[in-house]
């Protein structure tokens, strides 16, 4: 052995400073980390994503800003992510984390969780028995994310908390979505969140990498990257290792070699240190990594690699169990690796982990392929000898991965399976894929008794069960497939699910004979055909109805009609959809499937509003909504609030689909079921922007988008809406970028009416806002060659007016003239296939009826004053204030009623400032201009006795008293005998009619303005 090599093995008996005492450099990046920690414990709750190649620092940056976040006062709890491979730990960081602030703040904790704790236990198996508490599903992963991000701002409301999750890069997909649920829903409480990856690793396809691209569009979020160190910093690094100023030669070589990253830095010195040359060191990461391990004692580098195979921290008594060393020998090979800084002790527990990831892998990648299987194996042999020595969370994930590596299939299959059962139970759905997809993969490789052995585990939604004794029926590989598909398509991983579902139809096409198997297939493929935006399902959704056909009842003929009696409801709602939706309510009653007829009900009553059978199909909404609430069939529940305040806003009933919407979004919030709270915010948007509420319904709509509610759909939904805002104030350019994302969250290969129309309103209207005449004569005519399915009439109406408005608005021009003829003879039939089954679509058509007139030079003052009087009962005051415009403009041409035009347009005037309608408010403006009218309100008169000089009405007067005196809704009803919608209604209207937010300031303002000085 040569003298450098003698020198080298010398080194872990050197006393060297292998980590800098002097924290170099990052002053920026910790005054924003220390920045952002004043800004929390004001009250406001901060997120930061630090970034850097492997070595380059962000754990002593972490390690610098705790130290001064406790320093300051505040708790601090530390995650990181486990890396084993594609089945990593579900939820690992958070569990960590969560364990730590239950270690420092027990009692508190414990209060926070108060009445969740079962689900809780499923990040903390602390708080108790993690069992099943929701169907399993999108819905109660929502719900734990959400109890989750409640838990946390309670723990954070009077104290400052800040959690760090490290390791991004080996986040596993719960944990992705868990921390993108975290960071967009965090709004309260005195919390930092500061989560790190390695840069290096995130390479295009990585599964980071579009997390981290979602989150760069979040403005509450900062992101931080590390860079290497310059030659200067690496001076500093060096003097603080050594304790002395370093010779240039050595800066020179060590940041040429190093270039700059922080922990090669201190590689390459404690071997220079040692007296290693240069050239002993290989160019190879691995190499460098490996040389300080390569001088350990050999009892010390044969327990490192122990270590690096069981994971990123390995229990000290399953170490002790797998290295096959006498206890106090171990022990001393720990003391060495731990002295060398190769290994460090896990501070939460007993057990060990590599001082740094990278040596972790470099040991691992050097073991022989026997020696790492062997290794793997023992460590299989040692937990299933004794299940204790790990976590019993962790239990079944390590043990089907310790299996697996050890290349023992007929051990691996079963362990494997087990585990997704497991991590099914917690809603990490990404995370059972994975598994179910190493069952896929073992499942030839598996001998055949063992194949045989094993028992369905689980059965996927409606996929139909054996039919036999469980216990002597062996799993199948279809059923896998089955078990898989589900797992995909929970997880979000739809081109996934496509895909299992694809190779079970092409088995069943072949030696697999199940009809019934196949239409469950068909079906799901159906539904995923729809969300991918590959087509609308119909082919799918056919060739299940014909596989079930004269098959004994089955759910799944239940669960086929409602798929096509729901397809019906969203594409063709005619007479086909209605009788679908009666076929699936009777077959899903027959089947005794409850859940399934509960589902089909509320297509049903969908279906009948749009057929012009209002009250029958509110009832049926009704009654399923009841019946679903008092069953516990909370996501049922929370789809009939989705339709009825879509129903009521279609009816024109606008305030009472706000009040059903808002009683939706508590309960699905309540529940957890995030993407159902945005399906039922994006019509409670829609419905404020009728009334007139329009900076409330831009809030909600923002809030909606920012939610991240799983479906595209109701993000596009809230789109259009932000789009007919932008029109109506004058935001062209805004509305046609709203516009194009909407298309784009829709998709183009399933054109459904109640998207495809709106969005054409909105082309229109931006269209005709740009000048641009022809493009709306094209757009209105490809949406008249489809034509108007039977109920969309909400949707037709508001288009067809947009159109002939321009046509109307453009009389007079020259180019205007050419097809004008043409374009308004296509209004006109277009309106013949549109229904007036309520009050706002008869004032709609009124209105179209006299743009026509206007349009052609034949509009009267008279047909006007129609128009608007079939507004003023309607709470639509944007319309209603055109209509008025326009009556105005009338009478001023037709002359001598000059001041009833001047109060119309003062009242145009008001509603237009009062919304932000800039293009309202202008053009009201310059026809006052024009002719010479004031708008200036005009000098009231004294009050007439019983007139309050606020509009109300005597029982708006009478109510207002009730709610002065402190009445809820009911109360007022029952004094009044009214019903307490209608109190309901009064209420709204006093509020709009005193421009107050709340029954106390409506109190209060009545008090000052004595309006209630009649006794009551």
């Amino acid at each position: 052995m040569s003298d450098g090599m003698d020198a080298c093995a010398m080194l872990g008996a050197v006393e060297t400073r292998s980590v800098s005492p002097v924290f170099v450099g990052r002053a920026g990046e910790l005054t924003a980390l220390t920045e952002a920690l004043s800004r929390a414990t004001a009250g406001e709750p901060q997120a930061l994503l630090i970034g850097g190649e492997a070595g380059v620092g962000k754990t002593r940056l972490i390690e610098e800003f705790l130290g001064a976040a406790r320093d300051q006062g505040a708790v601090t709890a530390l995650g990181g992510c486990v890396e084993l491979g594609a089945d990593g730990l579900p939820f690992a960081p958070f569990a960590a984390a969560l364990r730590a602030l239950h270690r420092r703040l027990p009692g508190e904790l414990a209060a926070a969780a108060d009445g969740h704790e079962g689900e809780l236990a499923r990040l903390l198996p602390e708080l108790g028995d993690p069992g099943s508490h929701e169907p399993s599903g999108e819905d109660s992963t929502a719900r734990l994310f959400e109890l989750t991000v409640r838990l946390l701002e309670r723990l954070a409301a009077d104290r400052t908390v800040v959690l760090v999750l490290e390791d991004l890069h080996w986040a596993d997909a719960s944990t992705r979505h868990l921390l993108t649920y975290l960071l967009r829903t965090l709004r309260r409480g005195r919390i930092v969140v500061v989560a790190s990856y390695r840069a290096d690793d995130i390479h295009r396809r990585h599964p980071l990498r579009p997390l981290l691209a979602e989150l760069d569009r979040l403005r509450t979020i900062r992101r931080i990257e590390l860079a290497r160190f310059t030659r200067a910093e690496v001076h500093r690094q060096l003097t603080g290792i050594l304790a002395a100023e370093p010779d240039p030669g050595l800066v020179e070589e060590v940041f040429e070699r190093s270039d700059g990253n922080a922990f090669f830095v201190e590689e390459l010195v404690v071997s220079h240190e040692a007296g290693c040359a240069a050239g002993q060191l290989s160019d190879s990461l691995r190499d460098l990594l490996l040389v300080r391990v390569e001088t350990l004692p050999e009892a010390a580098q044969r327990v490192a690699r122990t270590v690096a195979e069981g994971g990123s921290t390995v229990e000290y008594g399953l170490l002790a169990a797998v290295a096959g060393l006498p206890e106090d020998e171990l022990i001393e090979a720990l003391r060495a690796a731990v002295g060398a800084n190769i290994l460090l002790a896990v501070p939460d527990g007993d057990g060990y982990r590599f001082r740094h990831s990278l040596v972790r892998e470099a040991v691992s990648d050097d073991l022989l392929p026997g020696e790492r299987s062997r290794l793997n194996r023992r460590y299989a042999e040692a937990l299933e000898a004794d299940p204790g020595l790990v976590r019993p969370h962790e239990r079944a994930t390590r043990l089907a991965t310790y299996w697996y590596h050890a290349h023992a299939p007929e051990k691996a299959l079963p362990a494997v399976l087990r585990a997704s059962v497991e991590t099914r139970k917690r809603h990490a759905y990404a995370e059972q894929l994975s598994l179910l997809e190493r069952a896929m993969e073992l499942w030839d490789k598996a001998p055949a008794e063992t194949r045989e052995s094993l028992r369905p585990i689980d059965y996927a939604d409606a996929y139909p069960a054996c039919g036999c004794d469980p216990e002597t029926t062996s799993l199948r590989y279809l059923d896998l497939l089955a078990e898989a598909a589900v797992a995909a398509r929970l997880g979000g991983e739809r081109e996934r699910a496509a895909k299992i579902c694809r190779t079970a139809l092409r088995l069943l096409d072949g030696d697999e004979n199940d009809p019934l198997r196949a239409a469950w297939f068909w079906t799901e493929t159906a539904r995923l055909q729809s969300n991918l935006g590959r087509g609308d399902g119909w082919p799918e959704i056919a060739r299940a109805q014909e596989l079930v056909k004269g098959l004994p009842p089955s759910a799944v003929h239940a669960t086929v009609l409602v798929g096509a009696a729901g397809w019906g409801m969203l594409r063709n709602p005619g007479p086909e959809a209605l009788a679908a939706a009666e076929r699936a309510v009777e077959y899903a009653r027959f089947v005794k499937d409850e859940p399934i007829e509960l589902n089909a009900r509320i297509t049903l009553g969908t279906i009948l509003v749009s057929a012009g059978d209002t009250e029958g199909g509110l009832a049926a909404m009704h009654e399923a909504r009841e019946r679903t609430i008092a069953l516990g069939q909370f996501h049922e529940a929370a789809r009939a609030h989705v339709n009825l305040s879509s129903s009521m806003e279609a009816l024109g009933r606008s305030r009472e689909a706000v009040e059903i919407a808002t009683t939706g979004i508590e309960l699905a919030r309540s529940r957890g079921l995030v993407d159902s709270a945005g399906w039922i915010r994006a019509n409670l948007a829609e419905s404020l922007l009728s009334l007139g509420e329009w900076d409330r319904s831009k809030e909600e709509a923002e809030r909606l988008l920012r939610s991240g509610a799983s479906s595209t759909k109701p993000g596009g939904t809230a789109l259009l809406q932000l789009a007919h805002l932008a029109i109506a104030r004058g935001e062209t350019a805004r509305a046609a970028e709203h516009l194009a994302e909407a298309r784009s969250r829709y998709g183009a290969r399933d054109p459904i009416p109640q998207y495809t129309l709106p969005m054409a309103q909105v082309a229109i209207a931006v269209a005709a806002a740009e000048g641009h005449l022809a493009e709306v004569r094209e757009q209105l005519a490809a949406i008249a060659e489809t034509g108007f399915p039977p109920g969309t009439h909400r949707y037709g109406w508001p288009l067809v007016l947009t159109a002939v408005t321009a046509e109307a608005d453009s009389r007079g021009l020259p180019a205007a003239d050419g097809g004008r003829a043409e374009a308004l003879a296509l209004v006109r039939r277009c309106v013949r296939g549109l229904a007036t089954q309520a009050p706002v679509w008869e004032a709609h058509s009124r209105q179209v009826s006299e743009e026509l007139a206007r349009a052609e030079g034949r509009e009267t003052a008279a047909r006007w004053t129609e128009v608007v009087a079939a507004w003023e009962p309607l709470e639509r005051p944007y319309q209603l204030a055109r209509a008025r415009r326009r009556l105005a403009d009338v009478l001023l041409v037709e002359g001598g009623r000059r001041e009833e035009a001047a109060a119309l347009l003062r009242e145009a005037h008001a509603t237009a400032v009062r919304l932000g309608a800039r293009p309202l408010r202008e053009d009201v403006e310059l026809l006052a201009a024009r002719a010479r009218l004031s708008l200036a309100p005009e000098k009231q008169a004294p009050a007439e006795p019983g007139d309050d000089g606020f509009g109300l009405t005597p029982r708006e007067q009478d109510v207002l008293r009730l709610v002065a005196a402190g009445r809820t809704n009911r109360q007022i009803a029952e004094e009044l005998f009214i019903s307490p919608k209608t109190a309901s209604v009064h209420v709204s209207n006093i509020l709009a009619k005193l421009g107050v937010a709340g029954r106390g300031e409506a109190a209060a303002l009545a008090h000052r303005l004595h309006l209630l000085d009649t006794p009551l």
